[in-house]
């Protein structure tokens, strides 16, 4: 009887440490988005307004696209994630609404998806981050897709540092903390 006590608050010991170590993964990547916001912020703010419908190709997206994109794939991965309900501006096809790529709607929907990531993930049950979810061909943990909504918005906010450089203006400096 001893012995299966004994184990018995290892397992909740062990227990309590995995929820705490969740909590801190949550804590950390509120962090890392609202870095994230604010960092895109700046990359909004360095474009011109009139320059949002630049290409440095013909073949690829505008600045204002390649935001929207970003800003779509947010809301679509961390709905996934988290299991909010993606917002309704995240259900249309943006990218290809001329009236959403003016600088003004591109600012909105851009930081909106952050908004929409910080308060979901906020709002989000640590404990559930080792849950697999399916998405599509994929099925992977509820943290992977949390991992890949970051990875993904990096990403496009990088490729437009070379719409920014080709316009003549220097990129904001990177912000790891």
């Amino acid at each position: 009887m001893k012995k299966q006590l004994f184990f018995l608050s290892l397992l909740l010991a062990s227990l309590a440490a995995n929820a705490q170590f969740n909590e801190t993964v949550k804590t950390q990547l509120v962090k890392d988005w609202e870095r994230a916001k604010a960092y895109t912020k700046e990359y909004l703010d360095a474009m011109p307004k009139d320059q949002y419908g630049f290409k440095a190709q013909d073949s690829i997206r505008s600045f204002a696209q390649q935001m929207i994109h970003l800003a779509q794939g947010n809301a679509a991965l961390i709905a996934s994630a988290t299991g909010k309900d993606r917002p309704s501006w995240g259900l249309r096809p943006l990218e290809r609404t001329p009236s959403a790529l003016s600088a003004d709607s591109v600012n909105y929907f851009t930081l909106a998806s952050y908004d929409f990531a910080i308060e979901s993930i906020k709002g989000f049950d640590a404990n559930k981050l080792e849950e697999k979810i399916k998405r599509g061909n994929s099925e992977e943990t509820r943290y992977a897709y949390l991992l890949k909504a970051f990875e993904h918005q990096t990403h496009h906010r990088g490729q437009t540092t070379i719409y920014i450089r080709l316009r003549g203006i220097k990129p904001p400096n990177e912000r790891l903390f």
